[in-house]
């Protein structure tokens, strides 16, 4: 019987990129490879035609000798480099059949108690800012899963041991063949261990953990921001039969301050004055972060928002020995109530004021003069 285009098998156009062809022997594959339609021959025969097609349309040059040649391009090993035949399929094809049955095909199988490794678990934990600057040790209390205390983790019960799976033989896979394929696939009976429990443990049936309230006294260190995740290796949960265990992460969040405000490791709030101390100059006592106090000198003019920087008075870099800095920023008050005398005397002020007319003030209404004649 005469090939079928290759085009044809695929359904594709000629003109398909490589992702049309990809995609289109995928589906293919899917749908009739041996292990889903065993006994059927029809079937095999598709999955071997839609495979040979792929061989070659999916390689450059193949793909340009056939469409110059046809199928006579390939035989007698002309222009295929050996031909089909001699084709590896755990090169090219190693992606395709890793998304049907994993990395036990043409890939580095994983060791036999990876699979069984414990799973990691995540800690959300709400610190001040305070707690923060200063670092602190915590308990926290979480539900997880522990080694069995009775069988060690094992799984068997005290006294006995686990024995060869009899599916896999202990070798934690099995191989299947169809044709010319052989696939290896982890082993559905024991999930890759390679072993059996004949005399499961009655703590905990034969998982080698069972469930349980766990306190752990944990650090947090000096500079943590919002969003820190700390990585707490082997306090996840427990692995099954021996296997290692997971991690635990905690996930900071430092909750907002009502003075500070925080940027990176420095450190912002506004300090309110009045127009006086703004105008005649002062000095203001301010709170630190670490509970102390400083000074700053607020000199004679200051404009409102003048930030005033504090070197090292912000929050520490962590696992360093430095700190950030504290930017004070002024925010200058407009008295809304006012007596008798004080408008008195802030008009008697105004008047001098407008005597003796403030040249940033009169170099602007000037500008605007101008801009009025235009």
């Amino acid at each position: 019987m005469a090939k079928r285009d290759y085009y044809d098998v695929l359904g594709v156009n000629k003109d398909a990129s490589a992702d049309q062809i990809k995609s289109a022997y995928r589906k293919l594959a899917v749908k009739y490879h041996p292990d889903k339609n065993k006994d059927d021959k029809t079937a095999e025969e598709k999955f071997k035609e839609a495979s040979e097609a792929y061989h070659v349309l999916s390689n450059s040059e193949r793909k340009q000798n056939y469409d110059n040649f046809g199928h006579a391009a390939f035989e007698n090993g002309g222009g295929g480099r050996g031909g089909f035949g001699n084709f590896d399929f755990s090169g090219s094809f190693s992606d395709i059949f890793e998304d049907f049955f994993g990395e036990g095909f043409g890939g580095s199988r994983r060791s036999r108690r990876s699979n069984n490794r414990g799973s990691d678990l995540r800690y959300d934990l709400s610190i001040s800012l305070e707690e923060a600057y200063s670092g602190k040790k915590q308990d926290i209390k979480f539900s997880t899963s522990e080694r069995c205390d009775t069988c060690s983790g094992s799984g068997s019960k005290p006294g006995h041991n686990a024995g060869s799976c009899s599916m896999c033989g202990g070798h934690g896979q099995v191989r299947s063949s169809q044709g010319f394929f052989t696939v290896q696939q982890t082993c559905p009976q024991c999930a890759g261990s390679g072993e059996m429990i004949t005399h499961p443990c009655s703590s905990c049936s034969g998982q080698g953990k069972k469930q349980a309230s766990k306190r752990l006294s944990v650090t947090i260190p000096k500079g943590v921001d919002d969003g820190t995740r700390i990585r707490l290796a082997g306090k996840g949960e427990a692995g099954s039969r021996g296997a290692s265990n997971g991690d635990l992460y905690l996930f900071i969040n430092v909750e907002r301050h009502d003075l500070f405000k925080r940027s990176d490791v420095n450190l912002f709030f506004e300090f309110p004055i009045s127009i006086t101390d703004a105008a005649l100059g002062t000095t203001i006592e301010i709170p630190t972060i670490d509970g102390g106090k400083a000074k700053i000198k607020i000199p004679d003019g200051t404009q409102n928002g003048k930030q005033f920087r504090l070197k090292g008075k912000g929050m520490p870099f962590m696992r360093r020995g430095d700190y950030g800095d504290l930017y004070v920023q002024v925010k200058t008050e407009v008295p809304v109530y006012l007596n008798k005398q004080q408008k008195e005397l802030l008009q008697k002020f105004r008047d001098i004021e407008n005597e003796k007319s403030n040249p940033s003030i009169k170099k602007f209404f000037q500008k605007a003069k101008n801009f009025w004649k235009n």
